[in-house]
């Protein structure tokens, strides 16, 4: 069992460690560029905020490819991943960006950015604040529109290896 460092942190792979154990669901974020092309990544760091009003966050890498389209597009979409979607989570974490939505059913959400077909549940916002923190981005959106799916379960992430509620 590995424990925080004397020197007043935690390991990267301890901290890495630790948080897989937290099972968490799988998003993927969505935008379109000012051209109109859609863009996505896969996000596991995905929280609600407020309820009043309603707010979330995602958390994206300072490094990702995808980071400065979120000023320009000014709104993007929250897909929220249904059980049987681990191929859309690959997809959108591995494939190039370009073929990302290379046979991807989607259309757009309220602000334009894509909805996932089939996802267990779907969000649009709008940008409201970006907070850097480490190497990431805090991006907060106001939810503006909103649907789920009954008949789904939703994709989970736990220790590496996807898994699904019922």
């Amino acid at each position: 069992m590995s424990t925080t460092d004397l020197s007043g942190g935690v390991s990267p792979d301890t901290f890495r460690a630790v948080l897989g154990r937290f099972a968490s669901g799988i998003t993927v974020v969505t935008l379109s560029d000012p051209m109109g092309r859609p863009h996505g990544m896969t996000v596991s760091a995905f929280s609600s905020v407020s309820m009043t009003p309603p707010l979330i966050l995602v958390c994206i890498d300072r490094i990702a490819t995808m980071l400065p389209l979120f000023e320009p597009a000014g709104t993007f979409g929250v897909n929220l991943l249904s059980g049987e979607q681990a191929d859309l989570s690959r997809r959108f974490a591995d494939e190039a960006m370009e073929l990302r939505f290379d046979g991807v059913a989607w259309e757009p959400g309220p602000g334009g950015a894509p909805w996932l077909d089939a996802a267990h549940a779907n969000l649009a916002c709008r940008v409201t604040q970006r907070v850097t923190a480490g190497d990431h981005e805090i991006i907060v959106g106001l939810v503006i529109g909103a649907r789920h799916a009954d008949a789904s379960d939703p994709l989970v992430y736990h220790r590496g290896t996807y898994a699904r509620l019922r």
